[in-house]
């Protein structure tokens, strides 16, 4: 589709790499979108957000200086850590705190693992790259023992003699007085200009030393790697004619220039599922839903987040590996399940599914390229749900005799099944995982999922909907207009945002109004320098102001909206206190309580839309084609209607068993469901017998 001639500056472009495919949208304001998926480029992943540059210009005709913003998600942040391929660090530390990193916190994660494995980072800094420096600060933020400026530049050189390629620094009570940690980044920068540093008190200004240390010691991992991506990203946009500055998507659910995420590259954090949970969020609230749960299957993981009244969960606190990092971000459950994870037998025989998965090189064995292993996708086209020659819009043609041959071999012959219930099996297993992912973020905090609504995205999303939706109970379901697309899709309508925070501790009752004014008013200068940075008027800058907060004794908090505009803001920060505790927790009592930290989020920019074209049905005929397929819940093959989504006009209903076809993923209607295209073109699936909320 051509989009012929335009302005220099007026297009917006949404690139989201994922462990398969790399998505790209792309947008002119008042028109539909142009989308695309192509084959993530495992190698260097930039490769492939720049050939997107040239399927741009050849496949829709826009020429690079007609973009004007430049948007993408990434997971470049979160491999450097699963893959353990970010740089040599070294850790300063108060004297006396070398090991906090190491000693951790005494709970575990595996109670029951017989052979215990650490569950702290210490591969960040082991003990030969953490170095004591003299100093010491009071919990009062009082200076006991200044700081020894000597053992700081000793310490750096061993360090560096080492090999690192980074600093991180972590002293104890820095977040009360920052004087040491800033003294001690001087000196580094004296001695070895260009050595990338990271403080404890700029990256979590909070109380807990662990906590800090290791989120303090992510940033520092992470930041050559990043540094060295967006540069080279940077580069090869500029030499394709790209004008636009690249803005990059972070945890919290808000873009970042490149310049501000090279500061606090931490927050990059989970950047492209926080993109598709804004996106699930929009289709939700365009189909009238403000209560989701968004599932976005991809090919090598499923990531799941709940949305209450319309707003994403956003969670003080993640973990990555396993690893606390204390950055907020959108509470996104993510699970090694998607359309490429690997089928295999375990010791005891049975059938597993992932977490490892084909990814897009070789891929599944369908893919024709080398790939033998079975996976769920190979799975999909032998159960007739993907047909075989219009994968990704017919641009990737697949082989289903390669697909029966892997799920024969590996799966049906060693469990003596027939190819096909092999092939249901495989299905059945990851659908029981996504099932368990779904209930993490709902049952198991109390959250009855039935009165939510599905919302279906990803490449491999709509396939399991259905499925999902009846074990867990969940009447209804919406599949977005482009949902393989969707993280793309919502890079383009979240907003510019950063955030910034600083310790308060201070028992509430002790809190004057003018004391908290002048705290937010100091966290204000530091919001309004980031968005300085990114050439944003100040006009257009909308304020939230939060406070952690904790009963007195209690040692985790939760983050309460501050409302400056109540008639007594004190008064109301508690009573807002005791009502969220009381949703979180399911108990509240008027005992005293405390603050914690501070917070405010500048925010500019944003949509509350993904796409400015109105539907309209290609106006071709729906009905494809009749095929047969097979089903968890009917002992024989069925047969199910094949529809063109493109051509599915606005009210249009269809009945299960149904397939619906377009170019960024395939739909499965299952027996028992019907569906019905909205007036936005969104697909609102429901079970029959159930209601329309």
């Amino acid at each position: 589709m051509a989009a012929g001639p335009g302005a220099a500056g007026e297009i917006d472009l949404g690139v989201d790499i994922g462990g398969t495919f790399t998505d790209i949208v792309c947008r002119r304001p008042g028109e539909a979108m142009w989308t695309l998926k192509i084959p993530t480029s495992r190698g260097d992943p930039s490769a492939a957000v720049l050939s997107s540059i040239a399927h741009m210009t050849r496949r829709w005709g826009i020429a690079p200086a007609m973009v004007g913003r430049f948007l993408h998600g990434t997971t470049i942040a979160t491999n450097a850590v699963l893959e353990r391929k970010g740089a040599k660090i070294g850790l300063l530390c108060s004297a006396g705190f070398r090991d906090v990193i190491e000693i951790g916190r005494e709970m575990r994660q595996a109670l029951y693992k017989i052979v215990l494995e650490p569950e702290t980072p210490v591969f960040l800094a082991p003990g030969a790259m953490r170095k004591e420096v003299i100093e010491q600060v009071s919990a009062q933020g009082e200076v006991i023992v200044p700081l020894d400026e000597a053992s700081v530049e000793r310490a750096v050189a061993e360090l560096v003699a080492e090999g690192a390629e980074a600093i991180a620094v972590a002293y104890i009570f820095s977040f009360l007085n920052p004087a040491h940690e800033r003294r001690t980044r001087e000196l580094i920068q004296r001695a070895h200009p260009g050595l990338a540093v990271s403080l404890s008190c700029e990256v979590d200004p909070a109380f807990r030393e662990y906590e800090r240390t290791v989120v303090t010691a992510f940033d520092a991992y992470m930041k050559p790697v990043i540094d060295r991506y967006l540069e080279h990203l940077e580069a090869g946009l500029a030499a394709a004619g790209v004008a636009a500055p690249l803005q990059v998507m972070q945890s919290r659910g808000g873009l970042a220039g490149t310049v501000v995420a090279r500061q606090r590259p931490v927050r990059l954090f989970m950047s492209g599922p926080a993109a598709g949970v804004i996106g699930g969020t929009i289709v939700g609230r365009m189909a009238g839903r403000a209560d989701l749960i968004t599932i976005d299957i991809g090919g090598t993981s499923s990531d799941i987040a709940l949305v209450e009244g319309g707003t994403p969960v956003i969670r003080p606190e993640g973990r990555i590996a396993g690893f606390p990092v204390r950055v907020p971000m959108v509470d996104v459950n993510a699970i090694g399940a998607g359309g490429g994870s690997i089928a295999w037998i375990d010791g005891a025989g049975g059938l597993r599914v992932g977490p490892h998965s084909a990814g897009s090189e070789p891929g599944p064995a369908c893919y024709g390229r080398g790939g033998e292993e079975a996976t769920v996708t190979d799975a999909s086209v032998v159960l007739g749900y993907i047909d075989p020659d219009y994968f990704a819009g017919g641009a990737l043609r697949l082989d289903p005799v390669l697909a029966r041959r892997a799920v024969e071999r590996k799966v049906a012959a060693p469990l003596g099944l027939s190819v096909e219930a092999a092939a249901l099996g495989i299905h059945r297993v990851i659908n029981a995982q996504m099932v368990e992912g779904i209930r993490l973020v709902s049952i198991r905090r109390g959250i009855d999922p039935r009165r939510f609504t599905l919302v279906a995205l990803g490449g491999a999303g709509p396939i399991h909907a259905t499925a999902l939706a009846g074990e867990l109970g969940i009447a209804s379901i919406v599949i977005p207009r482009n949902p393989g697309v969707l993280s793309a899709a919502g890079l383009l309508a979240a907003p510019l945002e950063h955030e910034v925070a600083a310790a308060f501790p201070r028992p509430l009752r002790a809190v004057s109004l003018a004391e908290l004014k002048d705290s937010l008013a100091a966290l204000d200068r530091q919001g309004a320098a980031l968005m300085a940075a990114e050439r944003v008027d100040p006009d257009r800058v909308a304020i939230r102001y939060f406070a952690d907060m904790l009963y007195i004794g209690q040692s985790y908090h939760l983050e309460v909206p501050l409302r400056l505009d109540a008639a007594d803001p004190i008064v109301a920060l508690y009573r807002d206190f005791l009502a969220l505790h009381d949703r979180v927790y399911g108990h509240s009592t008027a005992a005293p309580a405390a603050i914690v930290n501070l917070r405010a989020v500048h925010r500019a920019g944003g949509s509350d839309r993904l796409d400015d074209g109105a539907y309209a049905a290609s106006g071709g005929a729906a009905l494809k084609a009749l095929r047969a397929i097979r089903v968890a819940a009917e002992r024989a093959a069925v047969t199910a209607a094949i529809y063109d989504r493109a051509a599915m006009p606005a009210g249009m209903t269809i009945a299960g068993p149904a397939i619906i076809e377009q170019d960024d993923t395939t739909t499965l209607v299952e027996p028992g469901w019907r569906g019905r295209v909205l007036a936005d073109g969104n697909l609102l699936l429901e079970r029959q017998g159930g209601t329309d909320a």
